[in-house]
């Protein structure tokens, strides 16, 4: 079963990797998936394509500069025989080489996606290249702008639409209680909201949410209200994808697989996501 969005790839790689027991966000500093592990300062980062190729090939080799524990995942289409991209011993191969693990998701139409890990990276043989072991300030933004995000509330491969950052976090706290209070000094909206940083989001107003009445008092803009409503209807239709997810159960025996009392459930939950996507992208 072909899929058409690469984003189809992010939920199940997202259950799959929560099970090895990481936390995962998507869209985090342009990696389409990361996942940080209790007690580990190495951030776990995954690349999704539909296909194998070289642009996604090339992403990972950047990624390295952040982490060594770096996958490249894509759809094992069953049904492009011959193809390149289902050479999988070569292409094993290749990013065995590299440094890079290489994960492929199976569709069906029965039953739930099948997570096939070909390869791991560098990181889970005990090797660390120069690069990784330097850290480096961009790794650090990557993990702080990780730790200020309170959930996971874009999905991964996402293209051409506006995404849940930390800091758009951070405003919307504030446009919330902007809205509630009419008009509001910053020091009262920090207060209420425990965004440190207020006065910078409400000074600087990056997104146009925000208007300055007097000295030291704002008040919402049209614009930030209409922000408001969309983004709490998206994040209510993750929120809900989110809670089915968790409610699954996997099955002991395997770690690429969910319990069959789940196969039903996942279906279901994946026609939704398909929605989801195809509302975003148009």
């Amino acid at each position: 079963m072909a899929i058409q969005y690469e984003t189809e790839l992010y939920l199940p790689i997202k259950a799959f990797f929560e099970k090895r027991g990481y936390t995962v966000r998507a869209e985090v500093k342009h990696c389409d998936l990361v996942g940080i592990r209790a007690n580990e300062d190495v951030p776990l980062i995954v690349e999704m394509k539909k296909s194998f190729n070289l642009s996604l090939l090339l992403q990972g080799m950047q990624r390295l500069k952040l982490s060594p524990n770096v996958y490249l995942a894509v759809e094992r289409n069953r049904s492009k025989r011959g193809a390149v991209n289902q050479r999988w011993s070569e292409l094993t191969s290749v990013c065995n080489k590299l440094g890079l693990g290489l994960i492929a998701v199976t569709f069906f139409k029965t039953k739930s996606p099948l997570v096939d890990v070909l390869c791991e990276p560098i990181i889970l043989n005990h090797v660390l290249p120069s690069s990784s072991r330097k850290g480096g300030v961009r790794r650090q933004r990557l993990l702080r702008e990780f730790d200020e995000r309170t959930g996971d509330y874009n999905t991964g491969g996402s293209t051409r639409q506006p995404l849940m950052t930390a800091y758009r976090e951070k405003a919307l706290r504030v446009a919330t209680a902007l809205r509630n209070e009419g008009e509001a000094s910053p020091a009262i909206i920090a207060k209420q909201t425990g965004v440190g940083s207020t006065a910078s989001i409400l000074q600087k107003n990056y997104y146009g949410w925000f208007e300055r009445v007097s000295r030291g008092k704002y008040m919402l803009t049209v614009k930030g209200i209409e922000a408001l409503t969309a983004h709490a209807l998206m994040l209510d239709q993750q929120d809900l994808l989110e809670l089915r997810m968790n409610e699954l159960e996997w099955n002991n025996d395997s770690e690429n697989s969910f319990s069959n009392e789940g196969e039903q459930e996942l279906e279901h939950i994946a026609e939704d996501m398909l929605s989801y996507v195809v509302q975003k992208n148009d």
